[in-house]
């Protein structure tokens, strides 16, 4: 059923550039203070615990979470892009339907990660070779935060619901609240009560659970078609399908990401732990700007998931050329700021000299490099908003995954150094963008042209 009655959009009928901008501050600001959870507790576990705890806190167990919690919301991003797709079509009913498919997914997906967390985590931090004198850390830390996934993954479906129908504020202001929540008791935990490693964990898991549910008491009180009704929590197996359909390429892009990660960690571990630590200090830095060109695709799915679903292919193609500017622009301004000040920044993390040097190196090897980031990020979202995710998923799969995980078998083993593992990184990012631009082309002449072939 489409709705006649609701007020104007303004991602769909406003200006794109402004809109664009009001939409992609928000998502920046509230991925900043998600990523906050953990950087906080590297910097006070590194600056009042050790740098065997920074390691344990940011080595393979960030990884190993960063896995299964990759491909779970890769897959639940396939509901973003549907809810999206009808609230540009003002579709109520299936609005409403696809929101309560995302939240049994969510908590399903949830209950799902806890279980093979806990099962799991001693067998995967020994294949990745993690130092013995943070194996214990590693193992409580890794087993507390997956207690708290069910909240976790239901406060990121809530988040990304919320922005798939325009509102990219409430998510931010349920973080900001959170984050300070969670630096308090990081704070508590450890330097009052001198917890350590399981002090941050539990300090998590706890603003974890607030952010959860300030966000469900906010939906299942609000009066627009994507409201959260208790009653009505049950999945509808057409929209589960192109839920899956749509998110699960998401999911196993996740999956090569991580394991590709994995094996990367593995041979940084190689080199003992001080380039753990400072593999780990430089990976905290190195999240801003990931997470500016990831809130630049987050931003762009949503525009391109209303405007094709009103079938307004001139905006789609409009703010995806936008997006892609922004995000050079954005990518190259970071690497200024990392390359002119990245040794104070590091020093958030550790006094260590050497680990700072190291840190310092492996800065110089990547940050120069990150504008060949920029356009995998923003064609993934830009993709993911249409419904066209096995193609970029392959696409990053090879360029990104396949590529570094040769260079570690064939290169790493030769060279072996830290700075043949850097080298990886500009290297796949060039392939990969490279690869995404030919396929821009493809897709903006047979699924973007205002022709009747094309629409």
């Amino acid at each position: 059923m489409r709705s006649t009655g609701r007020i104007s959009n303004g991602i769909t009928e406003g200006a794109i550039f402004s809109q664009l901008l009001v939409f992609f501050f928000p998502v920046l600001l509230g991925t900043l203070f998600q990523q906050l959870y953990n950087t906080v507790d590297a910097v006070i576990v590194g600056r009042f615990v050790g740098k065997a705890a920074l390691a344990a806190v940011g080595g393979s167990s960030a990884h190993i979470l960063n896995l299964i919690i990759g491909f779970f919301t890769g897959v639940s991003s396939g509901a973003a892009v549907i809810t999206s797709q009808y609230y540009g079509a003002r579709d109520d009913e299936d609005v409403s339907r696809s929101v309560h498919t995302a939240f049994i997914l969510a908590a399903g997906g949830g209950a799902v990660m806890m279980v093979l967390g806990l099962i799991t985590a001693p067998w995967l931090l020994e294949l990745l070779n993690t130092p013995e004198d943070t194996m214990a850390d590693s193992i409580i830390y890794l087993r507390i935060i997956y207690i708290g996934m069910v909240p976790s993954m239901v406060f990121n479906m809530g988040s990304a619901t919320l922005r798939a129908v325009g509102d990219s504020r409430r998510p931010l202001y349920f973080l900001m609240v959170c984050c300070i929540l969670n630096i308090f008791l990081d704070l508590l935990f450890v330097l009052k009560f001198g917890m350590g490693v399981m002090g941050v964990a539990v300090a998590t898991i706890i603003s974890q659970f607030i952010s959860a549910l300030l966000v469900c008491v906010h939906l299942c009180r609000c009066k627009d078609n994507y409201r959260l009704d208790l009653h009505k929590l049950r999945p509808d197996s057409r929209i589960l399908r192109r839920t899956v359909h749509i998110g699960l390429p998401s999911g196993l892009q996740s999956i090569m990401y991580g394991l590709s990660n994995l094996i990367l960690t593995a041979a940084v571990n190689s080199f003992g732990t001080d380039t753990v630590a400072a593999w780990v200090a430089m990976g905290k830095i190195d999240t801003l700007n990931w997470m500016t060109l990831n809130a630049m695709g987050i931003s762009l799915m949503t525009f391109t998931g209303q405007n094709y679903g009103a079938r307004k292919l001139d905006r789609v193609r409009h703010s995806l050329r936008l997006a892609m500017l922004l995000g050079f622009a954005m990518a190259a301004a970071v690497t200024v700021l990392f390359v002119t000040c990245g040794r104070y920044m590091l020093m958030l993390f550790t006094d260590d000299a050497t680990v700072l040097e190291i840190a310092v190196l492996i800065v110089l090897y990547i940050a120069p490099w990150y504008w060949l980031y920029a356009p995998i990020e923003v064609f993934s979202g830009g993709f993911r908003g249409l419904g066209d995710t096995l193609i970029p998923t392959i696409i990053t799969a090879v360029g990104v995954c396949v590529t570094r995980v040769l260079w570690v078998i064939l290169v790493v083993p030769v060279w072996h150094d830290i700075q043949a593992v850097c080298v990886s990184y500009p290297i796949s990012w060039a392939i990969t963008s490279g690869a995404f631009f030919i396929y821009y082309f493809y897709v903006r002449k047979h699924r973007l042209s205002d022709s009747p072939a094309g629409a």
